[in-house]
């Protein structure tokens, strides 16, 4: 009696313990599978802020080209139509070297030379001033177009007058041609520089 009670006790402590073992495989299961869903919902949110990134890079990158493309766009338009006071200051500019060419220009010794001299000086300022009325007839309205066409038209009277009354001065000689000529070179500066201040916008 006493050998069936000893085994009935094994018998039970087996139970229990294999009781026991389902316990702890099923706890340890348990955490397996927490887990491992917590693992995808890692990967789950890691791959939604990957692609959230890579969104939000790519949307940077288009805003960059974008930027990029409209400077572009306002660097050709700049080229292509440039502001009236770039114009005028690219103008006073040119007139201005001119000038300073003029200084320096190596000086002539015979009558002959310096004669060629002045109507060279003259021909470049005259180039110079037609080119600023070819740009003012863009630039102004028709009414004042009209306005500066009859001034001008005055003016070259009033130079070719003023340039006669200066060579007087040397009537007979052989500086009138020449004070004549640099007299109209001289006046067609003037006027180049006048029309560039006062007309061009």
């Amino acid at each position: 009696m006493k050998k069936y009670r000893n085994f009935f006790f094994v018998m039970v402590s087996v139970l229990f313990m294999l009781l026991a073992a389902c316990d702890s495989s099923d706890v340890s299961k348990a955490t397996s599978d927490n887990q491992s869903s917590s693992s995808d919902s890692t990967q789950n949110m890691n791959g939604e802020s990957s692609n959230e990134d890579m969104t939000n890079k790519g949307e940077n990158e288009s805003k960059t080209e974008n930027t990029s493309e409209a400077a572009e766009d306002i660097q050709q338009n700049d080229q292509e139509n440039p502001s009236n006071n770039s114009k005028k200051e690219a103008y006073l500019k040119n007139l201005n070297d001119m000038e300073e060419a003029d200084k320096h220009a190596e000086a002539k010794t015979t009558m002959a030379d310096m004669e060629e001299q002045e109507k060279q000086r003259y021909e470049k300022w005259d180039e110079a001033l037609n080119e600023i009325y070819g740009v003012l007839k863009e630039q102004l309205s028709k009414e004042q177009m009209d306005q500066l066409r009859e001034e001008q038209r005055q003016w070259i009277k009033y130079r070719d007058e003023a340039a006669e009354e200066a060579s007087l001065e040397y009537k007979g000689g052989s500086m009138e041609s020449l004070e004549y000529v640099a007299a109209q070179a001289s006046l067609t500066k003037e006027r180049a520089y006048k029309l560039v201040a006062h007309y061009m916008e």
